[in-house]
């Protein structure tokens, strides 16, 4: 039986966002650089003679991932609640700005965690398996997904 190895990988990157209805000052537009931490476990490849043996996850396939999926939609985006009267500006907002996302759900750290979380679980399912997710707002406010977690 072969170890199991666990790799991280950190991204950053910079996105706005506003709290609808939120009682304090995140209520409006600012923006944060967040710190993602995406963590994967596997078994090390185990072919002689392959430039990757010993490797669990090539890093420039686990960052052509990310980037594809998270870092280039939402770096330098601002991000709001589409339940929000932000959606009234929009004709105006994208006249002047080209990312804007407008979320489902209000853009907390704990939400956009869990969508970052499940945007990469379909590609890392089995090996290497997704196993954990941070994403730091500050440097000292984050939230976590660990697989293990799970009910």
């Amino acid at each position: 039986m072969s170890d199991i190895i666990r790799v991280s990988k950190v991204f950053t990157f910079d996105m706005a966002h506003a709290l609808f209805g939120y009682d304090g000052p995140c209520k409006n537009i600012h923006g944060h650089t967040y710190r993602l931490t995406v963590t994967l476990a596997g078994v090390p490849l185990q072919v002689k003679n392959d430039s990757k043996n010993g490797m669990v996850i090539d890093f420039t396939v686990l960052k052509t991932i990310v980037h594809s999926k998270i870092i280039n939609v939402f770096d330098h985006a601002l991000v709001l609640n589409s339940n929000s009267p932000h959606r009234e500006l929009d004709k105006s907002l994208t006249s002047h700005f080209e990312k804007i996302i407008y979320f489902d759900e209000q853009p907390t750290c704990e939400n956009l965690l869990i969508h970052f979380k499940n945007l990469l679980l379909p590609e890392f399912s089995s090996n290497p398996k997704l196993i954990y997710v941070r994403l730091e707002e500050t440097p000292s406010s984050y939230a976590e997904w660990y697989a293990g977690d799970r009910p």
